[in-house]
């Protein structure tokens, strides 16, 4: 995998194709990176107390290595 932490990259297909951004997470054994801003999922959470509210979190997913192309500035 030639795609590291830190590097810039395109997304080449997918419902994000053309974004642009920063991968924060390699994970190499499975071929997926997580880059900021992209492949967002929204995650219910239920309150944790009895006066507190819930709220819906999003949470960048992994996306598969064939999906991207490294970006240069």
């Amino acid at each position: 995998m030639k795609v590291k932490k830190g590097d810039n990259i395109i997304v080449i297909t997918g419902k994000d194709k053309g974004r642009k951004g920063k991968v924060i997470k390699a994970i190499p054994n499975l071929s997926k990176v997580v880059v900021e801003g992209i492949n967002m999922k929204k995650r219910h959470q239920r309150p944790k107390k009895s006066n507190e509210k819930g709220q819906v979190l999003e949470i960048a997913s992994p996306i598969d290595v064939s999906n991207i192309k490294l970006w240069k500035k």
